[in-house]
């Protein structure tokens, strides 16, 4: 029954919502992750993206830092070797269409994050899906915020979390020969000693860490694709005729190919999800299209590159030929293949990688599913202990189950969730392409760096506390209005 419910979701509704809010917007946008591709860099060059506000609440840089180690995880390594293995080397091109469009839906929901975010009492900023749900769509629609709160408790604090453990202890076993459990154990026994005590602190270890490791991992896929630059066409062709079923002895003929890579695609990138809207609405940034801006950026670091590394260092070795691949899945695919490359060392170096992904995942799921808790108004201490005892329980579970039941219950609270929030988005097209109007109007005016001017949109519920711009800003918006007069 689980894989009905999930080829339905996945082989029909999703497919189609996915479509229709990445190419709607995409079109309705002018092409915003096309046109803006330039400025992202410009944006990260700039001091502007190190910034942060009076309060010290995140710089624009920071947030796609936590965003990018929230994506790349086990999606990275694992997800494509599985979407290599179910759905063929053409799995790997609706991946990448998935990863452009995603851009856009990206830049939607992070643009409507920061609208719609919410100044707390203590001065700290709260965001997200849940708020633009809320705020943007009207209070009537409450029952479907708190649904969707639900769902990303459920997938990203324990589906996510068991697939993320997954993927490390397996990798673990492949390069060590530590049986699953153990590396089960373990983890679930690190992951709890920083739930209780240390996240923040281990968290901003790791949000220089895995950067570094990211860096690390593509330079050396960048360097095996190098020294066989000569196949990289042959590889190429081979993914465009898998993605369109001219290559049936590889997959499952084209209906695998869009599916998993659709599924893996999503689950790599989050785009659509609603998960990065919730650390994108906590940046202080001059005008909400900046964030979308540059977390639009951060799916194409995911899925163009990032993924794209993964896949040719696992077609250039030619394991992906059934008859060679039997009895290798998963992240030991793509162990194999690196391996194959560089030496018995490249092993390890992969599982290395995950640990530290997966470790860093686990961690940006776990906040994730505390700010859904917060959302839900449940801060009674007890309940809180009780998650986190979930989490600790699901880490060691996740490790010594089978890939299958693990992706299966991944997939299903992953595509509600999707489901929740793309449906959202159709709603909220009108306020986003407002918000880039406003943008794309300044920019027009001559104005380097547009200011968000939260007067101009009264009509929508947006809380004036969470836009008090800092002086610098202020000085330009006040300027703008002053050439207006005059």
């Amino acid at each position: 029954m689980l894989s009905m419910f999930n080829e339905l979701l996945w082989g029909k509704v999703l497919i189609v919502l996915l479509i229709l809010v990445g190419v709607g917007f995409t079109l309705a946008s002018r092409f915003v992750q096309f046109r803006f591709f330039g400025r992202m860099f410009k944006i990260l060059g700039s001091g502007q993206a190190f910034k942060k506000d009076q309060h010290g609440h995140l710089s624009s840089f920071q947030a796609l830092v936590l965003s990018v180690a929230g994506r790349v995880g086990g999606g990275n390594i694992a997800g494509v070797a599985v979407a290599i293995t179910l759905g063929g080397p053409g799995a790997i091109f609706w991946m990448w269409l998935v990863g452009l469009m995603g851009m856009a839906t990206s830049f939607l929901e992070c643009t409507l994050a920061q609208v719609y975010k919410r100044a707390e009492a203590d001065g700290t900023y709260r965001g997200g899906p849940a708020h633009y749900i809320m705020r943007g769509i009207g209070a009537k629609m409450k029952p479907m915020a708190v649904i969707y709160s639900v769902l990303l408790l459920i997938t990203f604090g324990f589906g996510f979390n068991a697939l993320q453990s997954y993927a490390v202890a397996t990798s673990v076993g492949d390069a060590f020969g530590v049986p699953v459990y153990y590396t089960g154990i373990a983890l679930a026994m690190i992951v709890g000693v920083i739930i209780f005590g240390g996240v923040k602190r281990i968290a901003q270890v790791a949000e220089y860490l895995v950067p570094i490791m990211a860096v690390g991992y593509l330079v050396i896929v960048l360097a095996v694709v190098g020294m066989n630059i000569e196949r990289v066409p042959e590889i190429l062709m081979l993914i465009l005729r898998s993605a369109f079923g001219l290559e049936p002895l590889i997959g499952g003929g084209i209906g695998a190919a869009i599916m998993m890579g659709v599924k893996r695609g999503l689950f790599s990138n989050e785009a659509g999800l609603g998960s990065a809207p919730n650390v994108a609405a906590v940046a202080y940034v001059p005008h909400p299209a900046n964030q979308g801006i540059v977390q639009s950026f951060s799916v194409f670091i995911d899925t163009i590159i990032i993924c794209s590394g993964t896949a040719f260092l696992i077609l250039l070795s030619g394991l992906f030929d059934p008859a060679s691949t039997e009895g290798i899945g998963g992240v030991a695919l793509t162990q194999t293949a690196m391996a194959m490359h560089v030496g018995e060392w490249g092993r390890i170096f992969v599982s290395v990688a995950l640990l530290l992904f997966g470790f860093s995942t686990i961690l940006y799921n776990y906040y994730l599913g505390e700010n859904s808790l917060a959302f839900l108004k449940n801060d009674n201490p007890n309940i809180l202990t009780t998650f986190r005892v979930l989490i600790i329980g699901l880490v060691c579970w996740g490790a010594t189950t089978d890939l299958t039941t693990v992706f299966s219950f991944a997939d299903l609270t992953m595509g509600l969730l999707a489901l929740v929030n793309l449906i959202a988005l159709l709603f909220l097209f009108k306020p986003g392409l407002r918000i880039l109007r406003d943008f794309d109007q300044q920019l027009a005016q001559g104005i380097e760096q547009p200011v968000f001017d939260v007067n101009k949109f009264q009509d929508m519920d947006i809380d004036p506390k969470a836009w008090e711009l800092e002086p610098e800003d202020a000085a330009r918006l006040q300027q703008q209005h002053t050439s207006v007069s005059s």
